[in-house]
């Protein structure tokens, strides 16, 4: 039988040994899944619609044992696991709130005895191969509104998020969705290679750009809905007239929340030359009272870095950012201490030979460049292959919206940062990219539009 190890990333210690997956089970799995999607999509809307509202009540009563999962295999400290549940909650009432009008018929013409419609249908069986990061976050934006539109959903969670997969598939199936309609997939790569060779209808991956061009290559050719939410490298500009205590504060939660380790984590600032020091100032203050330690702790902020080679990639980034001539404000180091830890850190006098400022860090890493004005701030925003999200701090909206019209990003903030809504779509350009989950479009992204015409006798 297959296994897979499950490591506690802040400890190092064997917390599970789970059965894992492989091509023939993820087949039959597949073939279950096609065969139960009908009847699943033939059940009333209002069904479905209940099964969920009882997942949820699910994770309102279990929420501290599975904030505890979370924290366990990933590292994320627990206050923020706690976050990402109580967050989950209004995600999943958006859903239950707008599917029906999202989904609903439309008649968009009505003359002469002949009547145009528009119906949504199911895109059949999903694939989901989802992400550590935010786990219950990214998996649900998938395998909720893909259920309420009657599909069977193949969720492969992350390796390092698999305890977290398997419940939110048992909360899944003690709701009432039967478990041929939501199946979980349990292992590495290997399954993941399985699951895009299943005969699916369309599929849905959050993670590295890397993993995101296979499995475009491995499906492209099939013609079926392919999503891909990928990485960021996330600018934010500070104008002169921002204050500079204020912007530094948001920002560096919004660049060090979850050991950022987040997609829309802000990886690059760029601060006008008024407010430079000023601000540097006061964000290295913000990110030296952030304490680090045991992910169970009340009081941690910085926890574990989930991935293990994560590590080298942050170390190399600082390196090279050194080794040009960048300025070490604080941390810089892999922290010498059982686990995977990695110091939050902060340069300045950066510059984009640096890999800090072109590469994705994915850690508890920053880089703070000056400026001479906005027209060089947005050259330098958008000079990236990535487009998730970018961020403007000043007193004055119409130069934010000036600002921000100019960069290519899929979501954009004016005095904030690090941002999510379920109300708006979360989308990207370029390596970011393509597809999008959240808001209406997100729920309708897992139907097909299908035109009817039809006339009366």
């Amino acid at each position: 039988m297959n296994e897979l190890k499950v490591h506690n990333p802040a400890t190092g210690e064997l917390i599970a040994t789970l059965p894992a997956d492989d091509a023939t089970s993820v087949a039959a799995k597949a073939g279950g899944a096609r065969v139960a999607q009908a009847a699943w999509a033939a059940q009333p809307l209002a069904q479905r619609k209940a099964c969920i509202e009882r997942f949820r009540a699910g994770v309102v009563r279990d929420l501290e044992s599975l904030a505890m999962v979370m924290t366990r295999e990933t590292g994320k400290p627990i206050r923020l696991s706690r976050n990402e549940l109580n967050g989950l909650l209004p995600r999943v009432d958006f859903f239950l709130q707008e599917v029906a009008s999202a989904i609903a018929a439309e008649t968009v013409y009505d003359e002469g005895g002949m009547r145009e419609q528009i119906e949504h249908a199911p895109l059949g069986v999903v694939a989901n191969i989802s992400a550590w990061n935010y786990p219950w976050f990214v998996g649900c934006n998938v395998i909720l509104p893909a259920l309420l539109a009657g599909n069977a959903v193949l969720y492969k969670p992350s390796e390092y998020a698999a305890m977290t997969g398997l419940e939110i598939t048992r909360l899944l199936h003690e709701a009432g969705v039967p478990r041929e309609v939501m199946v979980c997939l349990v292992g590495a790569g290997e399954v993941g290679t399985a699951l895009l060779q299943q005969p699916v209808d369309g599929v849905f991956f959050t993670g590295s750009v890397a993993t995101g061009k296979r499995i475009a290559e491995a499906v492209g050719h099939r013609f079926i809905k392919l999503q891909l939410e990928l990485g960021g490298k996330d600018p934010t500009y500070v104008c002169d007239d921002a204050d500079p205590a204020t912007a530094a504060e948001s920002l560096a939660d919004g660049a060090m929340y979850n050991t950022g380790q987040s997609c829309c984590s802000v990886e690059r600032i760029y601060v006008h030359e008024k407010v430079h020091d000023a601000f540097v100032q006061a964000f290295v203050k913000t990110v030296k009272g952030y304490r680090m330690g045991d992910p169970m702790g009340e009081d941690t902020y910085l926890g574990a870095i989930t991935r293990a080679p994560q590590l080298q990639v942050l170390a190399a980034q600082v390196a090279d950012a050194k080794a040009r001539g960048a300025k070490l404000h604080t941390g810089g180091n892999i922290a010498p201490a059982p686990g995977q830890w990695f110091e939050a850190t902060v340069l300045t006098n950066v510059d984009h030979t640096m890999e800090l400022m072109r590469e994705e860090s994915f850690g508890p890493v920053i880089g703070i460049q000056k400026v001479g004005g906005d027209d060089e701030a947005v050259r330098l925003m958008n000079d990236t292959r990535y487009g998730l999200t970018a961020g403007v701090y000043t007193r004055d909206e119409s130069r934010a919206r000036s600002i921000l019209l100019q960069v290519n990003a899929g979501s954009v903030y004016w005095n904030c940062c690090d941002r999510v809504s379920p109300r708006l779509p979360w989308s990207g350009v370029g390596d970011s990219g393509v597809g999008l989950t959240l808001s209406r479009y997100g729920i309708q992204a897992f139907t097909r539009p299908k035109a009817w015409h039809l006339r009366s006798a």
